[in-house]
């Protein structure tokens, strides 16, 4: 896990953004689609990172059709991540 030589880890505004994005999003999406539909501008290898702990903590799973989000989340939850994107976004 995380590989590879980074220039700076993604914070968390970001990894959000993406997270909030995924699990909006019924069918699964690839990583160029995923690059270019998010508001924020990321480099790729930032993302790579954010997918991989995403995958790791079994918030979505990725394959040949694209990352998809898996995790079911308790309403508390939810609310709290939509009150930090309505405030992020």
């Amino acid at each position: 896990m995380f590989r590879q030589k980074l220039i700076h880890y993604p914070n968390l505004k970001t990894i959000l953004m993406i997270e909030v994005y995924l699990q909006k999003r019924k069918k699964p999406i690839s990583k160029n689609e995923l690059l270019e539909r998010v508001p924020k501008k990321i480099m790729r290898q930032t993302l790579n990172i954010i997918l991989e702990y995403l995958e790791a903590s079994g918030k979505i799973i990725i394959t040949k059709k694209g990352i998809q989000w898996v995790f079911e989340d308790n309403k508390k939850f939810e609310k709290a991540l939509r009150k930090i994107a309505e405030d992020i976004f």
